[in-house]
Formats: structure tokens, sequence, C-alpha cells
């Protein structure tokens, strides 16, 4: 399968972060990458950190060799924090050992790619990482029976995700639902919650809420014990036909459709 962006997904929406203590490696990086994304730069992972906490990153790619704090520790910090830990990283190294490439990937790495690479390598890896984000994004909002746990990279990711759906279903009938709801629930700022579900499933927390009440609705009508009208009152829905058109513009089928979909 060849490594590239969808023609539907524009590259300007995805921003790397770039992180070298070398600057001519830097530039080589930044020059090979930025005709396709946006890109930022840092000479150290402490710079890096720095620049996370005020611009949105798709991707980071990092060297390992770094005075001060590595790119292992950097990796480490990366996807431990609650507000990073979805971001893919891609570790540089010249060591070509084995025990080098458990490291990387026992600290989070989501790629390891060995010194000297040829770019045309370094983009493929880019293009598949960001593209299998998108795809895993795009399965979960159109596939009426996928877990949120699919599009989980991470543990902390993981048990985000399952602990905003528990509060999403246990309220489904609570006409308070809202972002406000559920970042008191959970514990967080609204602006916090915003840009966590955003950056995990492009979605807004409202498109997430209507999401999970459809997605039970697939579960019930699956299960195949209620009546239509019983499923859309269930999840939050006083009108039929309203459940009907939500449904079928997400999973791009009527429930009806969906019935005879789990029939057949």
């Amino acid at each position: 399968m060849e490594n590239t962006i969808p023609e539907n997904i524009p590259n300007e929406k995805f921003t790397l972060l770039l992180v070298d203590d070398n600057e001519e490696i830097l530039d080589f990086l930044a020059d090979e990458l930025s005709e396709k994304y946006t890109v930022i730069t840092a000479a150290n992972a402490a710079a890096a950190l720095g620049l996370l906490e005020t611009h949105t990153v798709h991707l980071i790619i990092s060297d390992i060799m770094m005075p001060g704090m590595d790119g292992l520790e950097f990796c480490d910090r990366v996807k431990s924090d609650f507000n990073l830990s979805h971001v893919p990283i891609i570790l540089l190294t010249a060591k070509n050992t084995l025990q080098a490439k458990i490291e990387g990937l026992d600290a989070g790495a989501d790629a390891y790619i060995e010194k000297p690479f040829s770019p045309e390598h370094l983009n493929a890896q880019v293009a598949s990482l960001l593209t299998n984000r998108v795809k895993i994004k795009d399965y979960f909002a159109k596939s009426p029976l996928a877990h949120i746990k699919t599009m989980a990279h991470t543990r902390v990711d993981e048990q985000f995700l399952e602990q905003l759906q528990q509060t999403i279903e246990d309220n489904l009938a609570n006409t308070l639902l809202d972002v406000e709801f559920l970042a008191h629930r959970l514990n967080m700022s609204r602006p916090t919650l915003y840009r966590k579900i955003k950056s995990i499933s492009d979605l807004s927390p409202n498109e997430m809420i209507n999401l999970t009440r459809l997605k039970k609705a697939a579960e019930l009508i699956s299960i195949g014990n209620h009546h239509m009208n019983e499923i859309a009152e269930t999840v939050g829905y006083n009108s039929l036909t309203q459940f009907g058109r939500n449904f079928q513009r997400q999973f791009e089928m009527t429930p009806s459709d969906y019935v005879k979909k789990i029939n057949s």
C-alpha cells in the first residue's frame, strides 16, 4: 500500500514538531517536510515541551541522542502527559542495536528510524502514521458498533475514553448533558476537555455526545429486544423522526436498514 495522505485530507491541517540539537539535521528535516506540512522546530527537548504547550502538534520527530533530556525521556514525558499522550512520535537514532529499538518502543515511540535514513522513508513513515490516525477516527465515527477504545493509542487515552463514554452513557436521559456537565463530572476545565476530545477523535464534545447516543442506539438495535421508539427515547431523543434522520446522517443507513443488515 502506498503511504500517502488521502486527497480529501489537506496536509496543511497537520503540524509537525522536529526536535534535534544538530542544526544541520534540523534544517534538513524541516526542508524535507515543510512542503507538505506545517513545521516547527526545537533544538532540545525542554524547548520542545515549551512549544507543545502553545502549539497544536499532530506528530513529533525527535532525535534520541541530545544533551540534557534525551529523546527517550522526552518521549516518555509526552506519552505520560494527559494533554499530549495522543501525539505520535518518531524517534531517530544512530544506534542500530535491538536493545536501542526496544528502549525506544518502551518509551512509547510509535516508530523508530535509524540514521542514516532516506527522505522517502521518513516521508512515508510520517504519512503512514497520520493517515492511519485519520482512518481510525473515521472508522469509529462511521461504524455503529466500533468501540471508542479503537481510537486509543496509549493507556492514558484508553482510560480517558472509557471514562468519557461511561459518563455520557450514564446520563443519556439527562437534559443537562453538555460540555459543561462532562467537564464537571470528569474534573476537567472545559477548554482541556474540548482539546483532548478534538485531538483524539476530531469531534467536538457535543458531537461526541451525539455520536455516543447513536452508538448506544445501534447497540440496543443489535440486541433486538426493543421497539424503535423505545430505543430513541432511551438514548435521549424525543422525536423518532429526528432520531432516524441523525442515525442515517451518521452511519449512512436508516435504523430500519441497520436492522436488515444485522438480520442478514
